[in-house]
């Protein structure tokens, strides 16, 4: 089965520039890694041999944000870190992605005191939430996989950015975890 199976009748395939660059962008992830606790061994697993993150183009994983397109936050986020991160995530050439690794990079996990951040959301935008304490690689796998439905229909250039501001400002504005009635007693 090739693609002269997918072609219509008249063999001719039509489609749009969105389409064939989210198709482009999902395919090779170089993520930035952002490891800050127990998480970080999990992340890394991923990366070896047995899960083999190099299956989906995701083998490069970067050291330096200004050459990454996403950014997985491993781990609880300190007060002190958060600055760092932040400007970690404002290094990375656009477009950029975030995804929220643990129950600790997610919410703050079972850290609900003045020196942890209760959850990545409250610093940067995130895209994809993966759970669990620590989450295994597979669950960071499936995390990848619905981050590439994702990409593959997300709007690109001025469009993007304004969407990407929209979704910026609404997050900065949003109470945090242990303000919201109902969750922490």
């Amino acid at each position: 089965m090739g693609i002269e199976d997918a072609l219509p009748e008249e063999g001719v395939l039509t489609t749009t520039v969105e389409a064939v660059a989210g198709w482009m962008r999902r395919t090779s992830f170089w993520p930035a890694t952002f490891g800050l606790a127990c998480c970080a061994i999990e992340m890394m697993t991923y990366g070896a041999p047995r899960f083999d993150a190099g299956r989906w183009g995701q083998e490069v994983f970067r050291a330096s944000p200004r050459q990454a397109d996403l950014m997985i936050i491993s781990g609880r986020v300190s007060q002190k870190m958060a600055p760092v991160l932040r400007q970690v995530y404002d290094q990375m050439p656009n477009p950029k992605w975030v995804m929220a690794m643990g129950v600790c990079a997610s919410s703050g996990g079972m850290f609900n005191n003045y020196a942890v951040v209760q959850g990545g959301d409250h610093i940067v935008p995130v895209d994809i939430y993966v759970p669990g304490c620590p989450p295994r690689p597979d669950m960071l796998i499936d995390g990848m996989f619905k981050l590439r439905q994702i990409v593959l229909n997300d709007p690109m250039g001025k469009h993007r950015a304004k969407v990407l501001e929209d979704l910026e400002e609404l997050a900065l504005v949003a109470p945090a975890t242990i303000e919201q009635k109902g969750l922490l007693r």
